[in-house]
């Protein structure tokens, strides 16, 4: 017998060096390397191109929490309103990033991510201009920009379904990131002093700034898109 393999002179009972090999990996123990599974017994996996989709389907079920929110008054009520609308963003942005990333663009995903944006605008500027004791944004104003956003999206979807593709523009990016700063600055709308000081921070005055750059940044953008989509009809 070769020494490596020789039982140790102390205990005779112990088992040689060379014959304590750890069982093959298909012996083991299966359920160490098995993808979590449900109580019922059904596993549960993500697709990855799924994920900016279920983020788009998340913004569209913050709508009716914004909604319930801008019902109630108070800073509270305010400050809560705006978490919400800043993780509404957040996802947003977090969405449109993962699609990119991971090649993710699906076709629900190209229709999904711009109607939940939409919605959200859509329904945060109409409480806001629907406030009954003291409105926080002209009624015209909301009008315009929601106007505006049905028309750009009936175009582009008119445009796609004549195999015509419109690029984003830049303007319409400007007029986005204008429009949310605006958004969360109205729904936070009181004056907060700032500590250590005597100044204060004026938040529905800068949301109504940043509201008019949107506003004008959405008419012009809206005009290029029309002029943009004739070009390219008149080219195919």
């Amino acid at each position: 017998m070769p020494a490596a393999c020789r039982p140790s002179p102390r205990r005779a009972s112990t088992w040689p060096v060379c014959c304590a090999i750890a069982p093959p990996t298909s012996a083991r123990d299966p359920a160490s390397s098995r993808p979590a599974a449900e109580p019922g017994g059904r596993t549960v996996a993500v697709h990855p191109r799924a994920v900016p989709n279920l983020l788009s389907l998340f913004r569209v079920g913050l709508v009716p929490v914004l909604v319930v929110t801008l019902m109630r008054s108070g800073r509270e009520a305010r400050a809560l309103a705006g978490f919400v609308f800043l993780i509404a963003c957040v996802t947003d942005f977090l969405d449109g990033w993962l699609a990119r990333r991971r090649a993710s663009t699906t076709a629900l995903g190209q229709v999904l991510d711009p109607l939940a944006d939409k919605l959200i605008v859509a329904a945060v500027l109409i409480m806001l201009a629907a406030q009954p004791l003291e409105p926080r944004v002209p009624a015209w104003m909301v009008v315009v920009i929601v106007v505006r956003e049905l028309a750009v999206t009936g175009l582009r979807g008119l445009a796609s379904s004549g195999g015509v593709l419109v690029p984003a523009q830049e303007l319409g990016k400007y007029k986005t990131i204008f429009q949310m700063f605006a958004i969360e600055a109205l729904l936070l709308h009181y004056r907060y002093p700032i500590p250590g000081t005597q100044l204060a921070i004026d938040f529905h005055a800068g949301g109504m700034l940043f509201l008019w750059m949107a506003l004008v940044l959405a008419v012009w953008s809206g005009v290029d898109y029309h002029v943009r989509i004739l070009r390219h009809v008149r080219l195919h």
